[in-house]
């Protein structure tokens, strides 16, 4: 039995979009993903696509009748949540909204000691990016949020 490949993970997501070659682009040029590799048909319409960040990887791919898949139906619903870590989420976040990422909700500190922020790509898939935070981040950000 072949192995996977060295650099892949064991588990990867696959996202389906109505429009893969938009979402690509989107990816790369507002969450700063890399394109590990993508496969056109011959007008250029991404038909599978693989891209990285960081150590991690998720393909992307259009909606399909024959496989049973499509995009996302209702911006206003989550069905999955990709969390992706990254070392600095307030610059991230000024890139993906400069991008034109939907924020769904601002940067802030969250319970599980990560500054995090979430936003909707071009697809609407949410994006969960996370930056952890020390103890002492925490604490100050609880600080600031109590009234004086």
């Amino acid at each position: 039995m072949p192995a996977r490949p060295d650099d892949s993970p064991q588990i990867v997501p696959y996202l389906y979009y109505e429009d893969a070659t938009r979402a690509l682009d989107f990816l790369v040029d507002a969450f700063g993903f890399e394109v590990k590799s993508a496969f056109r048909d011959d007008d250029g319409n991404v038909l599978t696509a693989q891209l990285r960040t960081g150590d991690g990887l998720v393909m992307v791919g259009p909606g399909m009748d024959g496989f049973g898949t499509r995009g996302v139906q209702d911006q206003d619903w989550a069905t999955t949540r990709m969390f992706v870590y990254v070392d600095d989420v307030d610059s991230h976040y000024e890139r993906a909204r400069a991008g034109g990422a939907r924020i769904v909700s601002e940067p802030a500190m969250h319970f599980s000691d990560n500054k995090i922020y979430i936003a909707a790509d071009s697809g609407d898939q949410q994006w969960i990016f996370a930056e952890p935070t020390s103890l002492e981040e925490k604490e100050s950000a609880e600080d600031e949020e109590e009234p004086a």
